[in-house]
Parts: structure tokens; sequence; C-alpha cells
């Protein structure tokens, strides 16, 4: 799900007015999204060249894998690429089109929903989380995601009638801060909170955590609030794997209850960053995090 930036040079709002956005909508209903895939590709360039992803992109590839000038210039091309293919797959959902989901770890995620509490699920800016909201229907709990508030109401109006049918109910960042009493009240009503925890919000509050090799700040705002509530919390991430087939990954995230609680805190946040990396290895063009991650340190 696209989420706040902050003051990252990247918003994480999706491109277009709401017009244009709703006309996407109409279009896929009868055009095959292949055809809407090559459009993008000729419009691609100009994200490249015009573009805020090229850089940081660039320097993600040459930083975390170590790839030549080259090779890291063809990898940021299909990045791009394949970004505009979820973000017209999230449109394809909205017009009904039909997906496969393979799963791989489902089964963590209903033991979770067997327990009387509640816990969180943490997603990234890796793949297409948003489709998880499509496919991973909970069957015993009702699903809280947190969401970007400042998308257009085109986007806001038809995200919330596909995830209400799957027990999956909006919670809007807002600037009075009104998110964090929701969340805790679905916690504390044994129900799943899930938030992206590898975005900072332009708040101070960080932990620190290796990410290939090297150190990064990442939000500590969700794995405070697993470990002060008790709960337990899982890693998901849906990655693209062909045309219309995406990958759910569920993992467990482990954290040491004895420990202090900063301590706890540091755990979680690290074996997210881990699973996260694992991830990113095996889906290497499929990070759309728009911002240079060790620079901003």
């Amino acid at each position: 799900m696209a989420e706040a930036g902050g003051n990252r040079p990247w918003s994480g709002r999706t491109d277009g007015l709401p017009w244009m956005q709703q006309s996407l909508v109409v279009m896929l209903r009868f055009l095959p999204l292949w055809l809407l895939y090559g459009i993008m590709a000729l419009v691609l360039p100009f994200y490249l060249f015009f573009g805020k992803g090229f850089k940081p992109m660039y320097r993600f590839f040459r930083t975390a894998f170590g790839y030549g000038a080259l090779k890291s210039c063809v990898y940021v091309w299909r990045n791009h690429f394949q970004f505009g293919q979820v973000v017209l797959d999230r449109f394809g959902c909205f017009a009904g089109k039909r997906y496969r989901f393979n799963m791989d770890g489902i089964g963590l995620f209903r033991e979770r929903e067997q327990e009387d509490a509640g816990f969180v699920v943490f997603s990234s800016h890796a793949g297409n989380y948003e489709m998880a909201g499509y496919a991973l229907q909970p069957e015993r709990k009702r699903m809280h995601a947190l969401v970007y508030a400042a998308e257009t109401e085109t986007i806001m109006r038809n995200r919330q009638e596909r995830l209400s049918r799957h027990q999956i109910r909006m919670i809007p960042v807002r600037e009075d801060l009104s998110h964090l009493f929701s969340m805790n009240a679905a916690l504390e009503a044994g129900d799943i909170v899930s938030l992206p925890a590898d975005r900072i919000y332009g708040s101070s509050k960080s932990v620190e955590c290796l990410f290939f090799g090297k150190k990064a700040d990442f939000p500590m705002g969700g794995f405070a609030l697993a470990v002060r509530k008790g709960v337990g919390a899982l890693a998901v991430f849906v990655m693209k794997e062909g045309y219309r087939t995406y990958r759910i990954l569920v993992r467990p995230l482990q954290y040491d209850t004895q420990s202090g609680r900063s301590e706890q805190v540091v755990q979680l946040a690290q074996n997210y960053v881990a699973e996260l990396e694992s991830v990113l290895r095996r889906y290497p063009t499929q990070w759309y995090n728009y911002y240079d991650l060790w620079t901003e340190r």
C-alpha cells in the first residue's frame, strides 16, 4: 500500500488526478492488462529521466548488490517497469480483474488467528502489499490496515469497497495522531493491525538496523507498539511473479519477551529487516522505496 513519505522527495502518493484514475479503472474493465503494460512502457523513459527514482535506485543496486554501472542502469529500468505493472495491477483489481496468488507460510497466519490475542502484520514497499488485502482474507479476526490518508478520493473509495468485503478496515494516517488510538484499540480487541515498517514518516523515533551490511534507520513505532502490547508479529510480502500472478510470503518475527523493552524493539526490528533483505535478494527489482536509505541517515 502507498504510504506517506515524510520529508522524502518521493511522497508515495499515486500519480494522476481523480478523473484520470477513474478513467483507468473503466478502461481496465474492457482492455487487457498486457496492452496497458505496453502503453506504460512507452512513457517509462520520461519517468527514468525526469522522475525522482533513478538516482536512489541506481545507488541501491550499486550499494546493496555491488552491481556495475551498466547492470545497475538495466536493473533500474526493470524496477520502474515492474513498479508500473504493480500500480496497473492495483487498478486492475478495482476494475474486477482476477489474479492468481500462491501462498507461502499461510499456516503461520492462520495459527495467529486462532489465538485470543491480536497481532501485528508488518508490510513494506516491496512488491505489491495492497494485493494482500484482496487475497489474504482473515477468517476469525478483523484486520485494520494503516493507509496513507492523502490519496485521492478515487483510490480511497475503491480500496474501501474491495477491502470491506474481506473483513479489512482502513485506518488513515492523520496529523492529529488519531490513528495511534485506533491501532491500540484494535489490538486490545484481539484484532490484527497491519502497517508498513520500512519508511520513517518524518519522525525522529527510529531504530538502527543492519540492511545489506550497512546501518540504516527504520521507524520504531510499529515495533514499539507490538512490544508494548506484548503481541505476536508477522512479516508479509506480496511479490509479483508473472502476468497476473503473485506470491504471498508470510514470515514469523520473534523477540525475547524476557529482555528489556528497548532490546525487544531492536530485536523485532532487526528480524523484520533481515526478512525484508532476504525477500529483496530473491526479488531485487521489486523495491519501491524511492529515496536513498543510507544517505538519509
